[in-house]
């Protein structure tokens, strides 16, 4: 594809919650800036959750794709997402389609707009864990992007370097940083000065608790709730928030694990505004959530990782993070060290900008409106 900036609207497609948080400021400046359309589509993954949280930014699709069926499997709904990207794509003509991620959504939007002949500008590019199978599917579907897209926005030096290592042609790796932060921070400051959702009490100690990994299904979710009841008993003072993710394979084993354990407080998905509301009270995040190992370095979370490897290693080698995977003993021990060693919490609760600075929205768009960067890219350090 050309260097300059195309014709054509750009193409926003968003499927998932998480992607709708990290698109969502991207869509914010490009629009402020004015000089190209922008074309707002969700394919029709996490419904609900979409539309919250890209409302927490003023923003709802322009387009909205019916790709969901009940039941259906990972090969059904790519199917269906293809045959829908097609029929978008005749429909809107656009000169750049935005992507962000690893899902479903991501690999096959990507995939559809190369047949087409249509740029491609991948965010978030270069996330690597190296093990196709850990994290399943999002490991082959950024893969995928990747061969596809014309521009890859890396959120972190390393990202560039997985790039590069895969012979991706240099002018076209933009090093961003991550738009979450970007998102982040936004909330953050509307948020200055609020209690805690929830109820919660400031002045007790909060635990966040995310797990909806495939890869943990089964056993390893059942020893994720085993530990959490431990550390639940251990602190009776601790307040456990755990939103619990839509997939039934999760929602049954957490609500039969956790349910009535009083200091345990088991939630439907929270809005994306709630649940930064949450983490920046938190003491430390439990966590199997990428978007959560990027949040919380940037306010100075301690969070700790139940994945045994992380396509984000930043946030470990700064300290901000740790690798405790799913074993229920090794989880207990990391959460206790955390709560009863301040040195040890006073090392990670920092925060740090590994993953942005809150200008990667503005980078790319310098990068489809300009057709150059017109700031200095990003660095990642202390904040």
């Amino acid at each position: 594809m050309s260097d300059s900036p195309q014709n054509g609207p750009i193409l926003v497609v968003i499927g998932t919650r998480p992607e709708a948080v990290k698109l969502a400021p991207v869509v914010q400046e490009l629009r402020r800036r004015g000089t190209r359309e922008v074309v707002v589509c969700h394919s029709g993954q996490h419904q609900d959750l979409f539309a919250d949280a890209i409302g927490s930014f003023g923003l709802a699709a322009d387009v909205a794709l019916d790709t969901m069926a009940a039941g259906q499997s990972l090969p059904a709904l790519h199917g269906r997402l293809f045959t829908a990207f097609g029929e978008l794509l005749e429909r809107v003509r656009p000169g750049t389609m935005l992507v962000q991620g690893d899902t479903a959504t991501v690999a096959v939007a990507g995939w559809a707009a190369f047949l087409s002949r249509v740029e491609v500008a991948h965010v978030e590019a270069g996330l690597r864990s190296g093990d196709k199978w850990q994290p399943f599917p999002e490991e082959v579907n950024r893969r995928i992007t990747s061969v596809v897209a014309d521009w890859h926005f890396a959120p972190t030096p390393g990202a560039v370097d997985n790039l590069l290592r895969e012979h991706l042609p240099a002018s076209h790796v933009v090093l961003t940083g991550n738009t979450v932060v970007d998102a982040l921070l936004y909330l953050e400051q509307q948020l200055a000065g609020a209690p805690p959702p929830l109820g919660l009490d400031p002045d007790r100690p909060i635990m966040l608790v995310t797990a909806h990994r495939r890869e943990n299904f089964g056993p390893g979710l059942l020893d994720i709730c085993a530990a959490v009841r431990r550390i639940a008993v251990a602190h009776p003072a601790l307040q456990i928030v755990v939103p619990v993710h839509p997939n039934p394979d999760v929602g049954a084993t957490v609500h039969r694990e956790l349910g009535g354990l009083p200091s345990v407080q088991l939630t439907a998905p929270l809005s994306y505004r709630d649940f930064v509301g949450v983490m920046v009270h938190a003491t430390l995040a439990l966590s199997d959530s990428g978007g959560v190992q990027e949040e919380g370095p940037c306010i100075g979370l301690p969070v700790l990782v139940m994945r045994e490897v992380t396509e984000r290693p930043e946030g470990v080698a700064a300290g901000a993070a740790r690798l405790v995977g799913t074993d229920q003993t090794r989880i207990v021990h990391e959460v206790e060290r955390l709560l009863t060693d301040p040195a040890a919490y006073a090392s990670m609760a920092v925060r740090r900008t590994v993953y942005g600075d809150g200008l990667a929205s503005a980078r790319i768009a310098d990068i489809l409106l300009e057709g150059r960067l017109m700031r200095p890219a990003f660095v990642p350090g202390v904040a």
